[in-house]
């Protein structure tokens, strides 16, 4: 009879555990800047591997019905975290007066980058005289464009912009422009290659647009301020995961590919594994993993002013933060 009552006690101490530790974890969201791809694999290997779980967090990741939700709905705390572009953030805080600030950088450099077929003989922004170019009607895409051909010495009005929506690959392969800038190195360049095409790039960072981040992590002042401990402890695990992802790429792969939307965004194994390798030297900082540099930011925030970006002082203070162990 003793022996069942220490069984029994056991039995009720390991439930009580159980429910501490439910109890102690606490939901992280993450909004993706897209549908799962290779950017994002370091997200589900920390997943896979419990990192986050070690950390005391439940990681909610979602994925975006348009390219502004991430940031809309970090700044109005409908998730804790957002994946977006740093000059949105840069816009939204200057010229909207929204109250989010960056908590890390995933990619360190543009993914950006001006793209044609070879077959077009275009070889520097020079040569885009006269042409026409497909992008996605964002002004950025147009100031990147003018930066390019200004430094190269060329005539910007000269080109006839065509917003082709994302249809950006699709328009260079049916000659309805002869180049398209929006196309991501990593996705859309390896798609093309796959596809059977030959395609040819420039880097925007080769002729005078700032080398800022591709994509960073935004939250808000107000989830920053309540969540903390939470976003602090979401980084603990990414960095981890992310050493994992260098030095195992095939298995950060693997598990990605677990994890993708196969019904809205199918992966192809080889475009992704192309891309994994163009991603991780863009991933990788100095120091640590999302680690954020103040002149990036000024720079860039610069360079948008005088592009005409922005109508106001750039607004940068408690724009990003750098988070320590």
């Amino acid at each position: 009879m003793r022996n069942i009552k220490v069984i029994l006690g056991s039995i009720m101490l390991l439930f009580a555990l159980s429910a501490c530790n439910k109890e102690e974890t606490e939901k992280v969201s993450i909004m993706l800047d897209w549908y799962p791809n290779a950017v994002h694999s370091f997200l589900y290997v920390a997943e896979e591997k419990g990192y986050f779980e070690e950390e005391g967090i439940e990681l909610d990741i979602q994925f975006p019905a348009n390219p502004t939700d991430p940031i809309n709905l970090a700044a109005a705390g409908k998730v804790t975290m957002g994946i977006t572009y740093q000059p949105d953030v840069i816009i939204a805080k200057t010229e909207q007066d929204i109250a989010v600030k960056s908590v890390g950088v995933l990619v360190r450099s543009p993914l950006n980058h001006l793209g044609f077929l070879e077959e077009t003989g275009i070889k520097s922004p020079k040569d885009l005289e006269g042409k026409t170019i497909g992008f996605t009607g964002i002004p950025l895409n147009e100031a990147m464009v003018e930066t390019m051909m200004e430094t190269d010495g060329a005539d910007f009005n000269s080109v006839t912009m065509v917003d082709v929506g994302f249809e950006l690959s699709s328009s260079i392969v049916s000659e309805n422009a002869d180049a398209a800038v929006g196309m991501f190195i990593n996705h859309e360049f390896p798609m093309l290659e796959y596809e059977g095409y030959n395609p040819g790039h420039i880097d925007p960072t080769d002729y005078g647009v700032p080398s800022f981040y591709e994509l960073v992590v935004v939250t808000s002042d107000d989830t920053w301020n309540k969540k903390q401990a939470n976003i602090e402890a979401f980084w603990r695990a990414a960095r981890k995961a992310f050493d994992d992802m260098e030095k195992d790429p095939d298995e950060a792969l693997a598990t990605l590919l677990k994890h993708q939307d196969k019904a809205n965004f199918p992966l192809i194994e080889e475009v992704e594994k192309e891309s994994l390798s163009i991603l991780l030297p863009k991933m990788k900082s100095s120091g640590k993993f999302g680690y954020q540099d103040a002149e990036v930011w000024e720079v860039t925030a610069d360079w948008m002013t005088k592009a005409g970006l922005l109508t106001k002082e750039p607004s940068l203070d408690g724009i990003f933060v750098n988070l320590e162990d």
